[in-house]
């Protein structure tokens, strides 16, 4: 599926409500999505997979990543799909005993049987049917999401309670006392049974609140990911492997700029999340050096300053070229899960996480993402994310954040909570 045809559109934005349309008559589609955020320069504004010609699935323990292997060796195309973070079962000798009542498989990776490239003023179609009349399908397609139903009557619970989650950072903060660890990405999750939302009018107000360089909205039979991620997980652009981290969380004030100036300063000047950073930093440094020819890994931004509708946030850059004969299957087994949504040592913590965490990852903190016929691929990271089951009406978001021995429990409790604003404001009006 090589072969592309190119057509110009008139209105960006319209365009883009038609194409998810036309997709949504699919049992399996993906769109991603970077909100007019310019990360690396990439040559679209979004990517969308749509229709499934083949795709494999699979649960951790059945050596999945060996049987994806020979999946993409018989598949040299465009390739779909997400990694849940339970795959550290495959990877590590661990188990998952918590509840994931949405219910995404550990793997699923799909070639789609039409790929859309868009940019601002054209849109690229890949496919082996008919490029025009799926041109025509879009543009025939409605202008306008159905009205979004009973989002007001949502009712969000706690999966912990706060005095869980407190006591929970007390018992962290002395595993890191005691040299088990150094730092720890602890979540919680909040969650919603028998509802009943449009995934479609959710994707959009969410990016509208919070436009996001890495939002993604994946449809999966009767499973949604909609997900306003700022983070990227790994990308690979030629033989370069680069992996951003997100370490560091301060508010933002919109209606004032002094204090909106303030909060930025104070997380550029914070010992404790820089510490967190670069902590991260080093972690992925030594997964990339897996992977990446000797001496090549590097800090290409240390502490960088990066500002979103909701928050500021502290990002880091390191990269390295990859070790000729490997690719993105290797990367991920030597990098999986990230630094940043586990902490280090990454086995030690990943088996703490399990200790006090009181649900099931699942998608979130997993990755979404696509690998193109070149072998060049990029995945974000799940977060800020929604997680649907439409079969058994079950609504989930986590949140999490870093726990060091300097942790404030309150203050870590409360940027949880910053870190949920958007998706409470678009679920709870």
């Amino acid at each position: 599926m090589n072969k592309a045809v190119s057509f110009s559109i008139n209105n960006f934005t319209e365009f883009k409500i038609q194409m998810l349309n036309w997709a949504n008559q699919f049992n399996i589609f993906c769109l991603l999505d970077n909100n007019h955020y310019q990360f690396e320069q990439p040559a679209f504004e979004c990517l969308l997979a749509a229709g499934c010609s083949t795709k494999f699935s699979a649960n951790a323990g059945n050596n999945v990543f060996e049987q994806l292997r020979i999946f993409y060796l018989q598949n040299p195309d465009w390739i779909f799909g997400h990694l849940s973070y339970d795959l550290k079962n495959e990877l590590e000798n661990l188990q998952s005993a918590h509840k994931d009542f949405v219910a995404f498989e550990d793997i699923n990776f799909f070639v789609p049987q039409v790929v859309l490239e868009l940019t601002a003023t054209t849109v690229q179609i890949y496919t082996d049917a008919d490029a025009l009349g799926i041109f025509t399908n879009i543009i025939n397609s409605s202008t306008k999401f159905a009205a979004l139903p009973a989002v007001a009557a949502i009712a969000i619970q706690h999966k912990m309670d706060k005095q869980y989650y407190l006591n929970s950072i007390q018992h962290l903060q002395e595993h890191i006392l005691q040299g088990d660890c150094y730092e720890v990405n602890f979540c919680q999750e909040f969650f919603a049974t028998d509802a009943v939302i449009n995934p479609l009018v959710v994707y959009q107000q969410l990016t509208n609140i919070s436009p996001s360089p890495f939002a993604s909205l994946y449809k999966l039979d009767d499973k949604f990911c909609i997900s306003a991620s700022p983070e990227r997980y790994l990308k690979k652009s030629g033989n370069t492997i680069l992996s951003q981290p997100i370490k560091g969380t301060a508010i933002r004030d919109a209606g004032n700029q002094q204090a909106d100036e303030e909060s930025k300063n104070q997380l550029l000047s914070s010992e404790k999340e820089k510490s967190e950073n670069v902590m991260v930093v080093d972690l992925v440094r030594n997964d990339l050096s897996k992977v990446c020819k000797a001496g090549t890994v590097q800090v290409d931004e240390l502490y960088g300053l990066y500002s979103f509708p909701q928050v500021h946030q502290m990002i880091s850059t390191i990269s390295g070229q990859l070790q000729e004969g490997l690719n993105w299957i290797d990367a991920i087994k030597a990098t999986f899960p990230m630094g940043s949504m586990t902490g280090a040592p990454k086995k030690k913590v990943l088996e703490l996480i399990e200790q006090y965490e009181q649900s099931k990852r699942g998608l979130y903190s997993g990755s979404i993402g696509y690998v193109h016929p070149n072998g060049d691929f990029d995945f974000n990271v799940i977060i800020r994310t929604i997680l649907y089951n439409a079969s058994n009406k079950y609504l989930s978001f986590q949140a999490g954040s870093a726990i060091t021995f300097y942790s404030n429990a309150v203050q870590e409790y409360e940027e949880c909570l910053l870190k949920t604003n958007a998706i409470r404001q678009v679920l709870q009006g």
